[in-house]
């Protein structure tokens, strides 16, 4: 018996609400169907008396007519009815109270084949958006510490709110089924700062879950090695990238080139296509001409850690090679 009121105390202060209603609502139905047997010819009658009696002011197609019958009702009133405000009352505040910690990022996701972004700040909104306006958005998981609530108003953006190197708030993010993770720099502290963080993010992300693919934005250039060395699958030195835009723009004739390119990359993606068995030992050339009847634009090779951009047209395609292509 013990035993059994412990357990009841574990359970959800909703569920043990509404057990507790339930029963009343037995108790009572049963007792008037004994006390007035000829009014209440069933039980199922006197549970719907009770049911009706303490959660509305009662249809009256069922009233005792005995001092015990009306006693009974009155107790059922008085108990009843507080009882099943409480239990309305409660589920209100319960519900009101999720929708507040949701927007607050104090709940965990479930889910598969997400994308986590760590730290909110122009690049990631704007990141943000372009997931947002594809044709099949995929759910994103946004992990900032310095954010009030949800900054994004979308079903497939789920916002937590924590540190990204504290196992706790990485585990709410349900790490192990997320598709990619991006980890972007904080560039409100000074960057090698950032870099220390970022690669702290790192460390606990690989640390929980090694297979997870990660892309790391890298400010500082001593700090690449130090992101490889913890398992960055990817690095984005955004500061170099920013630094060749400029050099290019100031070296380039026709003003506005490189933008109007980048421009052109954000529509039309870029992307690795895996080798086909049947193009193994063709030269570039030839998987070239092939992929532009298919709508491809083959630009370059992955090979290993090394990237050929534009190679001769006489480079041989290997077993391990990927094709770099602009849909």
């Amino acid at each position: 018996m013990a035993n059994l009121y412990i357990s009841f105390l574990r359970l959800p202060l909703l569920v043990r609400f509404l057990l507790i209603i339930l029963f009343v609502f037995f108790s009572f139905g049963i007792t008037i169907h004994f006390l007035e047997p000829k009014t209440f010819p069933s039980v199922y009658d006197g549970i719907w008396w009770a049911i009706i009696t303490a959660s509305t002011v009662g249809y009256g197609d069922y009233v005792p007519h005995t001092f015990w019958g009306r006693l009974t009702g009155l107790i059922l009133i008085l108990f009843g009815v507080a009882f099943v405000s409480s239990y309305f009352g409660t589920l209100a505040i319960s519900a009101f109270s999720k929708q507040n910690d949701f927007t607050e990022g104090k709940i965990s996701f479930k889910g598969k084949g997400h994308t986590i972004i760590v730290g909110w700040n122009e690049r990631s909104r704007e990141l943000i958006n372009k997931l947002m306006n594809t044709h099949d958005p995929q759910m994103i998981i946004l992990i900032d510490s310095t954010l009030e609530a949800n900054p994004v108003n979308s079903r497939f953006v789920h916002f937590i709110k924590g540190k990204a190197h504290v196992d706790e708030t990485i585990l709410k993010s349900d790490i192990d089924t997320a598709k990619k993770v991006l980890i972007t720099a904080d560039r409100g502290s000074p960057e090698l700062q950032a870099d220390m963080n970022s690669i702290l993010t790192l460390l606990t992300i690989k640390g929980l879950c090694p297979n997870v693919k990660c892309i790391v934005e890298i400010l500082t250039a001593e700090q690449v090695i130090n992101a490889i060395r913890a398992g960055a699958d990817e690095i984005i030195q955004s500061n170099k990238l920013i630094s060749v835009f400029m050099g290019n723009s100031l070296h380039c004739n026709n003003e506005g080139l490189l933008s109007d390119v980048v421009h052109q990359l954000e529509e039309n993606r870029l992307s690795l296509l895996p080798l086909q068995e049947h193009e193994i030992g063709k030269t570039f050339q030839e998987i070239h001409h092939e992929l532009l009847t298919k709508g491809f634009l083959l630009i370059g090779i992955k090979r290993a850690e090394e990237t050929l951009l534009h190679p001769s047209h006489s480079t041989q395609i290997h077993t391990q090679d990927q094709l770099i292509v602009l849909k």
